[in-house]
């Protein structure tokens, strides 16, 4: 069953369930016992191939571990737990399952959510819940593949913050959105960094780029932070899962004001911190030492989150930075400055444009900042245009294809190692910072490559200017003419429209 499938089927449940449980309370039942399901199927597949094997070594521990699957003991296997959806006893069924969990595995102690026999929690509901799950294989290849806690954290969050009239929120990033980040920085070896790592979902793809270049997922160390408790958990879980060994702290923490990393420096930089954050404590940190290019200006957060990030990175780091497009061009407060002393450092090497839509939060369209402290082109910037790709998977929501990913990865790549690498009009042009300068030290990347050849009907820009504003010109005194005559037939009839 596609993975869409069952986020659509979860989220019906849950609408049917909302005059019985907020949408907060469900969202935490329902990721809990997510993970629960997956873990026991995930153990139950193992143990049944063992039993194949030979009865004997079916509750041999180390047959588990030794491929990344949790030990899951007998009262917390989900056919014992389904036995008991039905009873009363049920939420106790599950915090002692999750418990057990959490004692026989050191990597998920104080992570797992230990609170479904607390009395609010309407236990016929709970049975429900996990009816609709013995009856949906949620564990397995299938789910590994697709990322199952991310992807329903996302969907459910979008639809949770849809329904309660928030613009924004702590979310998955698009899964196409993270994978075209990972094959233009490409992290095969070293220090991977996240400072606002959500639910891991960089790291997830991370890890899979290396498998697939036929690394070894022991190539890269994994170091995030994220300062919502239930997402930093999830985060634990959805690493924990894939065998990910991960340092994200001892707890949540917010990243500028308790970095747990002070002393990291990192090879790689994979990010996607809140966009816009209004309310993130400038005036406490005015003389930070990461505000090398200047001060962040306290009613956002985007050269904040930039500045941090560059201070993170090694002599040799890259960075790839998901930021909304106001960061390209914005002169508030400091932010025009800040972008000048970025550029003029020469740490920025590309930069993409990217379609509206990719988010289930948020229609705004964002782009890619690739930084990169030992930029091989030195003095030169590529600007990459992919507004027109992406497909539309809904009425509302975009995603891009394996071949959009291909297409602006590819020519990165190739411009980055000097191989078939040209200019394209409307989608791709490498510029000078004399050239950026000229424009303002702004970033926008239609303003560099220009217009695609369709939509070029090779009119010259200042003739065409000329004969646009003449003809608006034109419109305006036509309309000027009209007002006057809709007046004077109106006084014909005794109405004055004054």
């Amino acid at each position: 069953m596609a993975v869409i499938g069952f986020e659509e089927k979860l989220w019906a449940a849950a609408d049917k369930l909302r005059n019985n449980m907020d949408s907060g309370e469900y969202k935490h039942v329902v990721l809990g016992l997510i993970f629960l399901k997956y873990v026991s199927d995930s153990f139950n597949e193992k143990w049944q191939e063992l039993m194949d094997l030979d009865p004997d070594f079916a509750e041999d521990r180390d047959a588990y571990m030794a491929e990344g699957i949790f030990w899951v003991p007998s009262n917390a296997r989900w056919s014992f737990i389904a036995e008991y959806a039905k009873t009363p006893e049920i939420g106790k069924v599950v915090d002692n399952a999750l418990d057990a969990i959490e004692k026989e595995n050191d990597t998920l102690k104080g992570v797992l959510p230990k609170s479904y026999a607390r009395p609010e929690l309407d236990k016929r509901i709970l049975g429900e819940i996990i009816d609709l799950f013995t009856n949906m294989n949620v564990g397995g290849s299938e789910a590994k593949e697709k990322d199952v806690l991310g992807r329903v954290y996302e969907y459910f969050l979008g639809k949770f913050a849809a329904n309660e009239g928030k613009g924004g929120g702590e979310f998955y990033t698009p899964k196409s959105v993270v994978k075209l980040m990972v094959e233009m920085l490409q992290p095969y070896k070293g220090y991977v960094y996240d400072p606002a790592c959500g639910s891991g979902g960089m790291f997830v793809q991370s890890l899979k780029f290396v498998e697939e270049h036929s690394g070894s997922k022991f190539d890269i160390s994994v170091y995030g932070q994220e300062s919502n408790p239930t997402t930093w958990k999830l985060a634990k879980m959805n690493l924990a899962i894939r065998g990910i060994e991960s340092n994200l702290g001892s707890k949540n923490a917010d990243t500028f004001h308790n970095d747990l990393h002070k002393t990291l420096k990192a090879d790689y930089v994979l990010a996607n911190p809140p966009f816009n954050d209004s309310d993130w404590g400038q005036p406490s940190l005015l003389d930070d030492p990461r505000w090398r290019y200047g001060t962040p200006p306290a009613g956002n957060a985007n050269y904040a989150w930039l500045e941090h990030m560059i201070d993170k990175l090694g002599q040799n780091g890259k960075a790839a930075i998901v930021l909304s497009n106001g960061s390209l061009s914005s002169n508030t407060s400091s932010e025009g400055e800040i972008r000048k002393n970025i550029i003029a450092a020469d740490i920025v090497e590309a930069i993409v444009g990217l379609p509206d839509r990719l988010f289930y939060t948020t229609g705004i369209p964002v782009s890619v900042w690739i930084l990169n402290r030992n930029k091989k082109h030195k003095g030169k910037t590529l600007f990459i245009d992919g507004r027109k790709l992406g497909t539309m998977v809904s009425r509302s929501l975009r995603e891009l294809t394996d071949e959009d990913i291909r297409k602006i990865a590819d020519t990165f790549i190739n411009w980055q190692n000097d191989m078939t690498y040209e200019d394209q009009q409307g989608f791709c042009k490498e510029a000078t910072i004399e050239e950026i300068q000229a424009f303002d030290y702004y970033l926008t990347p239609g303003r560099y490559v220009g217009y695609s050849e369709e939509d070029d009907d090779g009119e010259v820009f200042e003739e065409k200017m000329q004969r646009l504003t003449s003809m608006l010109s034109q419109h305006f005194e036509e309309s000027t003419e009209l007002e006057k005559e809709i007046r004077k037939q109106l006084a014909v009839i005794g109405y004055d429209m004054d």
